[in-house]
């Protein structure tokens, strides 16, 4: 008897690497994004290309080279002699956010050229961290000699006035988030630069692209990124909520139903509420 077997989707393959956050292959998981749109993109290809771009930088590491001139040497590669920097020209386009496409052109977004630093630092030894912060994101090393946080886009040093200032357009709605009005003061900056965790920088790659094909109203593109936050996020139930919205866009009625009724159901408290049950009378009456 021939055994058949099917072959693995995008989303299941991503859904496997997401399951647990004790070990999160962050490099894997998003390489993985662009499947949605090459699904026989081959992802161990991507992987490769990032170790040899680290047997690039290893070959030019002094023997017992300390922390700072690591990171010297690794910004140097990346940077200066590799040439990996902004897509000036297109920074909305959702090639920004595919790896294998930010490889190749040497040409990305903030996150997503940190996603391949980030594996280079760490794989260098280096204590190196994502930082979401607001409007751009950073990354961070700790040093012997302290505390260096980056811009990912062009390795620039950030100090306190910088940091500051970037911050300050965001200022009132990320302090109100963050519950700064509680004491009438603002949040200190140093709450801005904790580590994000690979979790939560994946959901704001995915994120980027939902703006993205939200903005263009791509729905079926959208919709692929939405069923990818809901596997990641499965307790966040705004994705939950969106993703229902998106399947109502494409007339895909029982599922849009299915998704706002369990949006619904685990947030009776939710300020689209009534909103929303209006939607789903609207929709009850097409199914």
């Amino acid at each position: 008897m021939d055994l058949k077997f099917e072959p693995v989707s995008p989303l299941d393959y991503f859904a496997s690497l997401v399951q647990s956050d004790e070990y999160f292959p962050l490099l894997e998981a998003a390489a993985s994004l662009a499947q949605d749109e090459e699904p026989e993109l081959d992802v161990q290809h991507v992987l490769d290309d990032v170790e040899r771009l680290l047997k690039r930088v290893t070959t030019r590491m002094p023997p017992g080279a300390d922390d700072l001139t690591e990171l010297a040497i690794l910004n140097q590669v990346f940077y200066k002699d590799m040439g990996f920097g902004v897509n000036a020209n297109d920074f909305y386009a959702p090639e920004n956010s595919y790896l294998q496409e930010v490889l190749r052109t040497r040409r990305g977004l903030p996150i997503s050229l940190a996603v391949i630093w980030l594996e280079l630092a760490q794989s260098l030894g280096l204590k190196a961290q994502g930082i979401s912060f607001p409007g751009h994101f950073l990354v961070k090393v700790a040093l012997a000699e302290g505390l260096v946080v980056m811009d990912p886009l062009t390795g620039e040093s950030l100090g306190l006035d910088n940091l500051a200032e970037r911050l300050g357009p965001y200022r009132d709605d990320v302090d109100w988030a963050a519950g700064a009005d509680l004491d009438g003061g603002e949040t200190p900056l140093g709450l801005y630069l904790q580590g994000c965790p690979p979790r939560d920088l994946l959901a704001r790659m995915l994120r980027n692209l939902k703006e993205v094909f939200r903005t263009q109203e791509d729905w079926p593109r959208m919709l692929a990124v939405m069923d990818r936050l809901v596997v990641l996020l499965p307790e966040v139930w705004s994705e939950r909520r969106d993703r229902g919205l998106v399947h109502a866009e494409l007339g895909n009625t029982q599922d849009a139903l299915h998704d706002l009724r369990v949006y619904l159901g685990a947030e009776p408290s939710a300020l689209d509420h009534a909103d929303l049950r209006a939607r789903l009378s609207e929709l009850s009456g097409e199914a």
